[in-house]
């Protein structure tokens, strides 16, 4: 059987890749499983606090792969949710990319912020995040821009 390659798959892929990598350089590590595990848990606390056609709108500019990834269990009709705290949002974020603490998960969390405005419009970047409480503006390295 012979394999022919899908071109919008392998750059997807490679984009897929360029996300991680760039998370993994903003954390300071080389473990690109810790940068994925960073990047999904950021991806899906961010979606689930913002409303369903401001999801739609950022998961239209994110790589076929990340994309996914933003999706992956999605409940809409559970959204958007709406962190009381800075902590809750911390431990949602540390928990799922197995962190040590809430230092962690907030060093993780602005990294991963400044990925994702790296890669989208820096329109689509300011609407999310200005979707967000300030609380959550101010730990994602958003306010003064």
């Amino acid at each position: 059987m012979t394999t022919t390659r899908v071109d919008i798959i392998d750059r997807s892929v490679e984009k897929a890749h360029i996300w991680i990598n760039d998370v993994a350089e903003e954390l300071g590590t080389d473990d690109n499983q810790r940068a994925y595990r960073v990047l999904r848990a950021f991806l899906h606390a961010l979606r689930d606090h913002l409303t369903v056609d401001e999801a739609a709108n950022l998961a239209a500019q994110l790589p076929i792969f990340v994309r996914g990834v933003f999706y992956e269990g999605w409940d809409p009709s559970r959204t958007p949710e709406h962190a009381r705290d800075i902590d809750s949002f911390l431990t949602r974020i540390g928990g799922e990319a197995g962190l040590a603490g809430e230092t962690e998960a907030s060093f993780a969390a602005t990294a991963a912020s400044r990925v994702l405005r790296r890669h989208v419009s820096a329109g689509e970047g300011d609407r999310v995040l200005n979707a967000l409480p300030q609380h959550l503006r101010e730990v994602l390295g958003a306010e003064g821009r």
